[in-house]
């Protein structure tokens, strides 16, 4: 599935269980559409043991969640906003917020 997020951007959920959180992408799953990021849909696993936990445990950790749920976090509007890619003059393509033009990758 095509996205303009990237692994390292902070981004703000839109839906599902973690609605209005904020964090930083881990890891971005493009062949199924998802997104690892961290502090956003914590999931629990229970654990046999193991030398790490001797008695077993319940460990929480990140879900993935659609990358459709997800906007990324525009630090000039303060807010989860629309991305737009173009092209500079020097042939590099950049992403940039719809709303105010702030440009993410220099």
């Amino acid at each position: 599935m095509k996205t303009l997020l990237r692994k390292d951007d902070v981004v703000i959920a839109i839906g599902g269980r973690s609605l209005g959180k904020r964090g930083k992408i881990l890891r971005v799953m493009r062949d199924k559409g998802r997104a690892l990021v961290e502090g956003i849909q914590l999931i629990k696993r229970h654990t046999k043991k193991s030398q790490l936990h001797p008695q077993g445990a319940i460990v929480e950790k990140e879900g993935s969640i659609h990358v459709s749920n997800l906007l990324l976090f525009c630090p000039a509007c303060d807010k989860g906003v629309r991305v737009g890619a173009k092209r500079t003059a020097e042939g590099k393509r950049i992403r940039f917020c719809r709303k105010c033009k702030h440009e993410f990758d220099k």
